[in-house]
């Protein structure tokens, strides 16, 4: 579950896995598929094929985690971090978490600038796009509208 997820946050000693082959089954939920990309190949396939964890702080390491907490502090700190997310956006939020994903999935440049094109269009002839430079200048923080 955590590998579909955008962000994740994780408390220090948090123990991390795929741990499906220890129960003769694989992650078959798409577990295996963006691995990988997080973790890198070799540690990916460890994982995959033992089912053995690593701590959060390994994950940290390796990327896989946007914010390491203490113990405790992990809901808080996800909590701090959506509400960051919120403050932005909507329509540029999607677009940014498009172009992102598709780039960790290895598309090529010349293809993804071919994605941002409409992705640029819609996002920059957006009420949100005239709302944020109006709400700077006004100094107030804006209202999106997600339209």
């Amino acid at each position: 579950m955590a590998l579909s997820c955008d962000l994740l946050v994780a408390a220090k000693g948090a123990k991390i896995g795929i741990r499906e082959v220890k129960v003769g089954l694989f992650a078959a939920a798409g577990g295996l598929f963006r691995l990988p990309s997080r973790v890198g190949y070799a540690k990916a396939m460890e994982m995959a094929i033992t089912g053995d964890h690593i701590l959060a702080e390994e994950a940290k390491d390796a990327g896989m985690l946007s914010e390491l907490t203490e113990v405790g502090g992990a809901v808080d700190a996800a909590i701090a971090l959506a509400e960051r997310v919120a403050q932005n956006a909507p329509l540029a939020v999607a677009a940014s978490k498009k172009l992102v994903r598709a780039a960790a999935q290895g598309i090529d440049e010349d293809t993804l600038w071919k994605m941002q094109e409409p992705l640029s269009k819609s996002v920059f002839t957006s009420n949100d796009a005239k709302e944020g430079p109006r709400a700077f200048a006004e100094k107030r923080a804006p209202n999106w509208t997600g339209t």
